[in-house]
């Protein structure tokens, strides 16, 4: 029997057919954890592999603070986070989700995409249905905390922060960060939140910028960040658009 080039690969490499999506480098640790909050995410593979090992990597090295994620649409990475935890034995920690649960804030005149495409156009040419436009990301509260549940985590070790995230920060913020994780996508509302809640992040803790690569806001925000405050700090690619760090000082 003659067996086609790509199944002869697949046959080379034992992979079955619905793993086809994953790096081969993925363990099935990382498929199952991604394979479960895939419908919940628009993060890449690659991104939520990052994030998965950055949770590994903070309990692995007793890195003390809580997960902090800023904009969190379905809910999808923080339940890859609550995931993780869960299968490494870890339910004490202090989970924060910060969005609107309305969808976007008004973008400025510095959030353009990688294609100089402006956001506020792209607002508002979806307006007429946010619900099911990537862009606004809209997500009832009521639907993550659904979505968060189906993750056996404590309840009361997980938090809701609702509202825009120029008032809802720092007025409500934990006191130690491990792992910061900003998705709001815009300049203002990023640049806000490297201000008040980068200081917060542990030393050797973990950030993770998810739009660095196609927002221009957003990278602007963390560059002008970075340079204002002379930090000495490598952003490693994830992927086309994500960046991780960890914070040496």
């Amino acid at each position: 029997m003659k067996i086609k080039p790509i199944k002869a690969l697949k046959v080379f490499f034992g992979i079955e057919e619905q793993k086809q999506a994953y790096p081969l480098d993925f363990e099935s640790f990382h498929q199952n954890i991604v394979a479960k909050v895939r419908p919940y995410t628009m993060t890449s593979n690659e991104r939520l592999y990052g994030l998965i090992e950055a949770v590994k990597y903070i309990i692995h090295n007793n890195i003390p603070g809580d997960f902090v994620e800023c904009g969190v649409w379905k809910g999808g990475s923080m339940m890859a986070i609550a995931e993780t935890l869960v299968q490494l034995g870890i339910t004490n920690r202090q989970l924060y989700l910060y969005d609107t649960f309305t969808g976007m804030t008004a973008p400025t005149k510095e959030d353009l995409d990688s294609l100089n495409r402006d956001a506020a156009t792209q607002l508002k040419q979806e307006a007429a249905n946010k619900t099911e436009s990537v862009v606004w990301a809209y997500s009832t509260l009521e639907e993550v905390k659904n979505n968060i549940a189906s993750i056996q985590y404590p309840s009361e070790n997980i938090h809701f922060i609702e509202g825009d995230i120029l008032q809802t920060v720092p007025a409500i913020i934990p006191q130690q960060i491990a792992l910061l994780r900003l998705d709001t996508d815009w300049y203002v509302s990023t640049k806000h939140e490297m201000i008040h809640l980068y200081p917060k992040l542990i030393h050797l803790g973990v950030l993770i910028i998810d739009d660095y690569g196609f927002w221009k806001g957003s990278r602007q925000a963390v560059d002008e960040y970075i340079q204002e405050n002379k930090i000495q700090i490598l952003l490693n690619r994830m992927d086309d658009t994500g960046r991780i760090a960890i914070k040496n000082a």
